[in-house]
């Protein structure tokens, strides 16, 4: 397409540049908590590959994509574990940076003292102490990975570390801020259907009149006006519904603090057609107000 014609060059929308494919190498100390961290980023939605030879880096590289929905974000653990095929690691590296992949290392290590305890208590042993101790296994290892360890881009300490603060410190290092934000579901259902297995917190509103008992209401549902406004005209209904709701507005972001980005609130009423859907979509709509991403489920809705 030529270029310098005003009208063709207006209706040309720009291409936007692709995106490079990401990989995260975590590797380390034996006992630093490797496992963890790649949990804390298989969470996050990352393909992690565990204990790959670093021979296989390029290949894995070369897998990836950045269209479409292929793997475009691969973690990869590499360490001592892989024996002689470890001593190549920064070769293999330099290949994959080459080939045009964006490469985060991220080193774990701990005190000598953390490690030598976390050993003893899984009653394991170093995968480098052959006849000798732990802490010769701790030593040899620390010598093979004083260089690797000058090069990573980040260093993570998990000396005093539960494995919670280090899958909070994974996160705080990788994750962008919608994978970081909490998703609710608001779910109605009816208690003769039973509780939702996967509930967090439950609401019953079984204290409000049913509309089931007014002929004009009963084949309506609770996404329906008539009913959502009969429910609320009951004394007492609107402002417990709100309340409850207000409750939750300080507490849910908690969650995510806690290692758990997906709440399900659930609201019950008998059969899960009226009340408890039209109490639903009220507090899915007073969690949005509040800045909440929230997705309503009428699980029973139907079913009758």
């Amino acid at each position: 397409m030529p270029f310098g014609i005003p009208a063709i060059d207006e209706a040309t929308p720009p291409v936007p540049p692709a995106q490079r494919p990401e990989m995260i190498i975590v590797t380390g100390m034996s006992g630093a908590g490797r496992s963890r961290a790649a949990m804390a980023l298989e969470d996050l939605d990352w393909y992690v590959v565990d204990n790959l030879p670093p021979q296989l880096l390029p290949a894995l590289a070369g897998m990836m994509t950045t269209v479409g929905a292929g793997v475009h974000r691969l973690a990869a653990v590499v360490d001592v574990r892989s024996r002689e095929f470890f001593s190549h690691f920064m070769r293999y590296l330099t290949e994959v940076r080459e080939a045009g992949t964006n490469v985060r290392l991220i080193f774990l290590d701990a005190s000598d003292q953390a490690l030598v305890r976390r050993f003893e208590s899984s009653r394991r042993p170093h995968p480098l102490q052959g006849t000798g101790s732990i802490l010769d296994g701790i030593e040899h290892e620390r010598t093979l990975l004083a260089g690797l360890r000058g090069t990573a881009d980040d260093i993570i300490d998990t000396s005093d570390y539960s494995v919670h603060d280090l899958a909070r410190r994974v996160r705080e290092l990788v994750a962008t801020e919608s994978e970081l934000a909490l998703r609710i579901t608001v779910m109605s259902f009816g208690f003769k259907y039973g509780l939702p297995m996967d509930a967090d917190d439950v609401l019953d509103v079984r204290f409000i009149p049913n509309p089931y008992w007014v002929t004009e209401l009963r084949h309506l549902t609770g996404r329906d006006a008539p009913v959502a406004e009969y429910v609320f005209r009951q004394e007492g209904a609107a402002r417990f519904v709100d309340s409850y709701a207000d409750l939750l507005i300080p507490i849910l972001p908690r969650y995510i603090d806690e290692l758990k980005p997906n709440v399900t609130i659930a609201v019950g009423c008998t059969g899960g057609k009226h009340r408890s859907v039209a109490s639903a979509e009220r507090i899915s709509a007073r969690l949005r107000e509040a800045g909440f991403k929230v997705s309503t489920q009428h699980r029973d809705l139907g079913r009758e």
